[in-house]
């Protein structure tokens, strides 16, 4: 049907991105394997599908959120967003560490895009939702109104998709809905095969 060619057509490279996308390495690296970050508002599913292309791939996750919490990379905690503010210094400095290789092979899930150097990731995978979606699964996280509006309103605008894209070359940008299993699903498929094609 028309919607779920429109969901293949998103993720099909573009003309300019042939190469890249059809599976050659990355002309800037020199990777053995690619690195991928997958972003989006929270409660886009970006850990889920994060986890599930890491162990299907045999690739290494990084929760950016998670780790920085386990190895005390926070400088605050926001009582008003009920959140951790992230040191993005010592991120980087420990992200820089796996990411700064030639091995490449991780999976990188955060709701922000714009602190990593474009050189760390060769496919950016950025999930979408649609708002009301989005707002049921903030609520049954049991977020604050305030933090939901917030959410909501960043994905309304699209505040990390144009991140993804002021941030990162187009030709690996891909932006995917992620509003019910059977699109959760082929965003999998789709990132799978593109990590297999890399050569």
């Amino acid at each position: 049907d028309a919607m779920s060619n429109r969901r293949r057509r998103s993720f099909a490279p573009n003309s300019t991105a042939h190469a890249t996308m059809g599976g050659s390495k990355n002309p800037r690296t020199r990777r053995t394997r690619p690195n991928v970050l997958i972003t989006g508002t929270p409660a886009t599913g970006k850990s889920s599908l994060a986890e599930r292309v890491a162990a299907a791939a045999g690739m290494t996750q990084y929760d950016v959120s998670k780790i920085a919490k386990a190895e005390n990379l926070c400088e605050s905690y926001d009582e008003a967003m009920d959140t951790h503010v992230i040191d993005e210094d010592k991120v980087l400095d420990h992200m820089e560490e796996r990411l700064g290789t030639e091995e490449g092979g991780v999976v990188v899930d955060y709701h922000s895009c714009d602190l990593f150097p474009e050189r760390w990731f060769d496919l950016v995978v950025v999930l979408t939702c649609d708002n009301t979606e989005l707002y049921e699964r903030l609520e049954s996280r049991g977020y604050s109104e305030k933090k939901i509006r917030e959410n909501v309103e960043c994905e309304i605008f699209q505040t990390v998709v144009e991140e993804a894209r002021d941030s990162y070359a187009e030709e690996i940008v891909r932006v995917c809905p992620s509003n019910d299993i059977e699109e959760m699903e082929l965003n999998e498929k789709n990132v799978l095969e593109w990590i297999n094609k890399w050569v």
